[in-house]
């Protein structure tokens, strides 16, 4: 029966110390049967066919081995947009919902709608300033296994996919072309990546690595795609931990004023932006 799947699974992933066991459990269960958490209370009694019962405890088996849920799932949501994800992108997290909302902010007040996420990924941040800014997105990103989620989840959207590295392709792009160029890129530093948790183990490491300080895209972005703005266009990022200072300065040096910061829900400052006058 359902309820004593659920117990099963709950129990595999307790035993690997999958901290929201119970919950992952159900989301699991809600995944291959289409059964939220109440519909699953509600049918507790219901008999699973054993090919789904196998279905289930192999996927309970990956995730107590710490793959990401998300992977497990093929999917997440971000800011109620369902973006498929898989090995070889970054999952979308809460984190990235502090830059999307400097970068609404200001794109409601802006005339101008030309919008350019750089290191793309999924294609979350690109997604939901075109769905909730009606921004025109160029969204890029290098990694091929990446760019392949995010010409799925782009797939009925206007976005713009370009694959190229953000370190050279700056050139590709004409000056003066965009009101606002957002990005959260890799920004953890090399020597810290080896001691992250289990799960992020599994996300690519091309997208977590930002160098020996951790700030080598901030540098090279701020310096290299300032030129692509308007006048009057804002530069926004993602902030890793304790890099807001110097992401600031960096910024300033290069001319940008009315520099603000955003919190996370732990309190870390993480997103800045920034206007180019």
């Amino acid at each position: 029966m359902l309820k004593d799947i659920y117990l099963k699974l709950r129990s595999i992933l307790e035993e690997a110390d999958i901290e929201a066991a119970g919950l992952e459990a159900r989301l699991l269960i809600e995944d291959v049967t289409g059964m939220n958490r109440a519909s699953q209370i509600a049918n507790s009694n219901t008999e699973i066919s054993p090919e789904l019962e196998q279905k289930l405890i192999s996927m309970a088996r990956k995730r107590a081995e710490h793959m990401p849920l998300q992977y497990i799932l093929g999917k997440w949501s971000f800011m109620g947009f369902e973006l498929k994800v898989g090995e070889g992108v970054l999952i979308p997290r809460d984190d990235t919902e502090v830059l999307v909302g400097l970068c609404l902010d200001y794109l409601k007040d802006s005339d101008g709608k030309a919008a350019l996420d750089l290191c793309a990924g999924s294609g979350a941040i690109s997604v939901a300033l075109n769905k909730l800014a009606g921004a025109e997105v160029t969204a890029v990103e290098l990694s091929d296994k990446a760019y392949n989620f995010l010409l799925e989840n782009i797939k009925v959207t206007d976005i713009k996919p370009y694959n190229g590295d953000i370190f050279e392709c700056y050139r590709d792009f004409e000056a003066n072309s965009f009101d606002l160029i957002a990005s959260n890129p890799p920004y953890i530093k090399s020597d810290d990546i080896c001691s992250l948790q289990t799960e992020v183990g599994y996300e690519p490491k091309t997208s977590l690595d930002g160098g020996t300080d951790g700030l080598d895209f901030y540098r090279a972005i701020v310096k290299h795609w300032s030129p692509l703005l308007k006048s009057g266009g804002a530069m926004a990022f993602e902030l890793g931990e304790g890099q807001s200072d110097y992401v600031s300065r960096l910024m300033s040096e290069y001319g940008y004023t009315n520099i603000k910061t955003a919190k996370d829900f732990g309190n870390t400052e993480r997103a800045i932006i920034g206007i180019l006058p």
